[in-house]
């Protein structure tokens, strides 16, 4: 009797340790995951261009005027894309705010005693949502200023952008080369 009761009590105490290594596995990757996602950000802002349509008005303004110096932009075009600009940057403010709060849904999910993997699929369905609404703004925008742009400026603006990028990747790899080993 007492060797079937060790053989009971070690067996839960393996599926018990089990539970606690998937649950724990599944906080890690997801945070990971998330925290990789949040974290990651390119040249030009990440995801198409959001830091552009982010921040201050003035900031914002600076970054576009930035942008348009050196495709002899058009005042009437500079003030075309500020409003497009600005429209999606209040477009965009109210996604952050929907998405700080599937955060915190995220938080609450993972950090009860029992984690609900339904609720963790229906929530990660809701976060894929929110970044393709986010997706599709940025998107919408970035079309918007194509057709305040001649395609001269465009062309210009491209190469502009792509040598950007290029050196924004030569700095990072230099950056990782130049860290100490940990």
């Amino acid at each position: 009797m007492t060797n079937a009761r060790t053989t009971i009590a070690t067996s839960t105490a393996k599926q018990r340790g089990m539970k606690w290594l998937v649950a724990s596995m599944v906080l890690a990757v997801t945070a990971t995951v998330a925290m990789s996602a949040w974290a990651h950000r390119g040249p030009g802002g990440g995801m198409g261009a959001p830091g552009m349509f982010g921040g201050s008005p003035e900031r914002m303004g600076r970054m576009i005027d930035r942008m348009l110096d050196g495709l002899n932009a058009t005042d009437a075009q500079r003030n075309q894309i500020k409003q497009i600009a600005q429209a999606a940057s209040t477009d965009l403010k109210a996604q952050r705010e929907s998405s700080r709060g599937l955060r915190q849904q995220g938080m609450q999910v993972f950090t009860t005693p029992n984690v609900d993997a339904a609720a963790a699929e229906t929530l990660r369905q809701q976060m894929l949502a929110q970044h393709d609404q986010t997706s599709k703004r940025v998107m919408q925008a970035m079309l918007e200023v194509s057709q305040v742009l001649t395609p001269e400026q465009r062309t210009k603006l491209g190469e502009r952008m792509k040598m950007r990028s290029d050196s924004w990747r030569e700095r990072k790899h230099r950056h990782q080369r130049e860290r100490p080993a940990q």
